[in-house]
């Protein structure tokens, strides 16, 4: 185990006692950590652990000027189900995240987008993950090269975003992220926060 040095700022800004830290896993997409700590509510000794993401979670919401988006299916090996989700993937921490956006949507969806515009920055599970998750609105849609992903099978669907709007609602889709660009684009929409010629389609009642 390596130990801690108590004025080591990154580690004892928090009300947690961090004294020291292990790797328990590693592969090129996560680590997971253990911290003997502690605890800020009783004092007493506990382990916290800790997995820490080394790509940052990428989400596009592509539309057309239509009012059509485009949503990819995928099995997902976690809860051994398929899911229907909004394109997104993991882009390198030092790698701008409008590059990350470009080159997932192209490889899920053969669209490239002409503008993207920010919709939002989440921490998706900070109880257990330091994972962060960044969106974007994609508009001015052309053909570009499909190139998917080898270690993913892919289907892709073209629908209205009302009609994902529903299915988010009903509960029929069920990625969180997914959930959380939707959502947000919605509610920014009514609110005024995006161009009028985005949100007319997102506030379109058919």
């Amino acid at each position: 185990m390596k130990a801690l040095k108590k004025h080591d700022p990154a580690l004892w800004q928090g009300p947690w006692r961090i004294h020291g830290e292990s790797t328990v896993f590693d592969n090129p997409w996560i680590k997971v950590m253990t911290y003997p700590v502690t605890m800020p509510n009783t004092g007493e000794a506990g382990t916290y652990g800790v997995v820490r993401f080394k790509n940052i979670a990428v989400g596009v919401l592509p539309l057309d000027e239509e009012g059509y988006t485009w949503i990819v299916g995928q099995h997902r090996f976690p809860f051994n189900q398929y899911s229907w989700e909004l394109p997104e993937g993991g882009g390198p921490l030092d790698v701008d995240t409008e590059e990350t956006a470009i080159r997932e949507m192209e490889e899920e969806t053969g669209m490239v987008p002409g503008q993207l515009i920010p919709l939002g920055n989440w921490h998706t599970s900070n109880s257990v993950t330091d994972e962060r998750a960044v969106a974007y609105i994609a508009t001015g849609l052309t053909p570009g090269s499909h190139a998917p992903d080898p270690s993913e099978v892919l289907e892709t669907k073209r629908i209205k975003f009302r009609d994902l709007l529903d299915r988010v609602m009903t509960g029929e889709i069920t990625d969180a992220f997914t959930v959380l660009m939707v959502q947000t684009a919605y509610i920014s929409a009514s609110r005024g926060d995006l161009p009028e010629n985005v949100s007319r389609h997102l506030i379109a009642t058919q």
